[in-house]
C-alpha cells in the first residue's frame, strides 16, 4: 500500500480511481466492509483503491473539546487500513483551510482534479465540507455532473449490533471488552512500553510490568483477562497475563495506571514494547482492607484468568482481512 500524506505528492489523477472518504477512527466491521466494496470495485475495474482519511481528526481542529476519544492511534489506523488490501493511503492533513473549502471545492479540486475519481463509496450519513454542508444527494448530483458514480453503504450489522465507532468507544468505556470482538473483528488492544513502576507488585509477589502507551481510548478502570504480545530479536512470544488499570486505591491515591501481571515469565521487560489483547473484565477495581486480603483477590484472578486464557487466542488483524484481487478478476465474464 502506497501512502501518500500531502495531496501535492500526487502527480497525476489515479487510473480508475475507486474512493472512500471517511475517519474510519477503529477501522471496525463496517469499515472493513467498505474497503472489501472498493477493493472489489476497483480490481473489477482495473483501477486503484484509493482510502481517503486525515489526520488529526478534524473535531481536534475544530471543536476539541467535542473531540471524540480516538479508537487507534495513527499508525494502528494505517496497518488495518493496509492489511484490507488497498492500492493507496491518503493521510491528509486536516487543517482549517482544507475545513473552509466548499463541498463543491472538495469535489472538484480533491476529488477530481487531483484523484480522479470514477467510483465513490460513502457512508449512508457521510458529510463534508465548509460546516459539514456537503451531502449525500450532493454527491450524487456532481457524480451524474462530472461522470463519477456514487455507492451509499448502509448500515452494518453484526450479531444484531450496529457496526460504528461511538459503539465501540461506549463499549470499551464499559469495559465490555469481550463484546468489542462482534464489532471490531479482533479483540481491542494497544502498544505500550514497558516502564519502571513503584515495585508494589513485586512485593505482593506478583510483578508487573508497567505500561505507558499513546492510545487515547482505554478501558474503564478494572482487572481484566488479556494476552500480551512481545515482539523481539525477530520472533513473537504470546503470554497470558492479568491486567490493572486503576489507581491501586488499597495503597491511598495514585495516578491511573496500567499493569500487567504477565503470566509465567519471570524476567524484566523494562523498555520494551508490548502489545495488549484484552479478552475480558474480570472485575471492578477495590480497595482491599489489608495487603493479605488483596493477595488472596488476586490469586483468585489470576486463576480465573488462566481458566479463561486457556480457551483463547488472539484474534488479531492479519487473521481475517484478505483479499485475493486475481480472483475478482477470475470471475468477471
Amino acid at each position: 500500500m502506497q501512502i501518500i500524506r500531502d495531496l501535492s505528492d500526487i502527480t497525476a489523477p489515479f487510473e480508475q480511481a475507486v474512493v472512500t472518504l471517511g475517519n474510519f477512527d477503529g477501522v471496525h466491521l463496517g469499515h472493513r466492509a467498505i474497503f472489501r466494496t472498493v477493493v472489489e470495485e476497483a480490481a473489477r475495474r482495473g483501477g486503484t483503491a484509493v482510502v481517503c482519511t486525515f489526520q488529526p481528526h478534524p473535531l481536534k481542529v475544530l471543536a476539541p473539546q467535542k473531540a471524540p476519544l480516538l479508537i487507534n492511534t495513527a499508525s494502528e489506523r494505517e496497518r488495518l487500513i493496509a492489511a484490507s488490501c488497498v492500492d493507496v493511503l491518503l493521510m491528509l492533513p486536516f487543517t482549517r483551510a482544507l475545513a473552509a473549502l466548499t463541498p463543491q471545492q472538495f469535489v472538484e479540486q480533491i476529488l477530481l482534479d487531483t484523484i480522479g475519481v470514477k467510483h465513490l463509496v460513502v457512508g449512508y450519513d457521510y458529510a463534508f465540507g465548509r460546516g459539514r454542508s456537503g451531502s449525500v444527494d450532493f454527491l450524487r448530483e456532481q457524480g451524474e455532473k462530472h461522470g463519477f458514480t456514487v455507492q451509499v453503504f448502509g448500515q452494518v450489522c453484526k450479531n444484531g449490533q450496529v457496526c460504528s465507532s461511538t459503539r465501540v468507544r461506549n463499549t470499551i468505556l464499559s469495559g465490555n471488552v469481550d463484546n468489542a470482538v462482534a464489532i471490531l473483528g479482533r479483540q481491542f488492544n494497544f502498544e505500550g512500553v514497558v516502564v519502571h513502576g513503584d515495585g508494589r507488585g513485586r512485593e505482593l509477589g506478583f510483578a508487573t510490568a508497567n505500561l505507558e502507551t499513546d492510545k487515547e481510548l482505554l478501558p474503564c478502570s478494572g482487572v481484566y483477562a488479556a494476552m500480551v504480545r512481545h515482539e523481539h530479536a525477530g520472533s513473537v512470544d504470546d503470554y497470558q497475563a492479568l491486567v490493572n488499570i486503576g489507581t491501586k486505591p488499597t495503597f491511598g491515591a495514585h495516578p491511573l495506571t496500567i499493569e500487567a501481571h504477565i503470566l509465567d515469565l519471570q524476567r524484566d521487560l523494562y523498555g520494551e514494547k508490548l502489545r495488549v489483547y484484552f479478552v475480558k473484565r474480570l472485575r471492578d477495581e477495590q480497595r482491599f482492607p489489608d495487603k493479605d486480603a488483596l493477595i488472596r483477590a488476586i490469586k483468585r484472578d489470576v486463576q480465573r484468568a488462566r481458566d479463561i486464557l486457556d480457551k483463547t487466542d488472539i484474534v488479531e488483524y492479519r487473521e481475517y482481512l484478505h483479499f485475493d484481487r486475481a480472483a475478482v478478476r477470475r470471475r468477471e465474464p
